[in-house]
């Protein structure tokens, strides 16, 4: 996918590229093995005991951003996407870091004119479970010019 390191997968934030619809199953494919590698490490990392799903790893938690594009995307949500002068072109979500560390804010964006400000409640409160399975606790704010938005951290901070 375009917008990928060389050689290897990054969760899509909101604020890249749409994915071509030829690349879809592929795309859909490498999320599949991604979660699988990130649930492995959290088998390893915790030994013998405990969900590997409870909660985030040690590098998730380093970077909040990246882990919780990953679970939004495993979870079936559609990232917003931009093109090439970054005005926004599909609707989704967007996800940055927070304003403190180890905290991520997901936003539902779109185009101007795309409805996403109606969807923004329903659709980010649909986020939360899919959160929560994987570990990550996410509360829901309204911020300015009543937008809403989802602080997210792990799960125990």
């Amino acid at each position: 996918m375009s917008g990928a390191p060389a050689g290897g997968f990054e969760a899509a934030t909101g604020d890249g590229p749409p994915v071509p619809p030829a690349e879809a199953e592929q795309r859909s494919r490498e999320i599949r093995a991604a979660l699988d590698g990130l649930l492995q490490i959290r088998r390893l990392t915790r030994g013998q005991g405990g969900d590997p799903r409870a909660a985030p790893a040690d590098w998730e938690r380093r970077q909040p951003v990246r882990a919780v594009a990953l679970a939004l995307e495993a979870g079936g949500f559609t990232p917003s996407s931009v093109d090439g002068s970054g005005a926004r072109t599909g609707t989704g979500y967007r996800v940055r870091a927070g304003d403190r560390p180890g905290v991520a804010v997901v936003e539902w964006l779109g185009p101007p004119g795309s409805g996403a400000a109606q969807e923004e409640a329903a659709v980010l409160g649909a986020c939360v479970p899919a959160l929560a399975r994987l570990g990550w606790e996410a509360l829901l704010y309204r911020g300015p010019r009543g937008r809403r938005f989802l602080e997210v951290e792990p799960v125990g901070d």
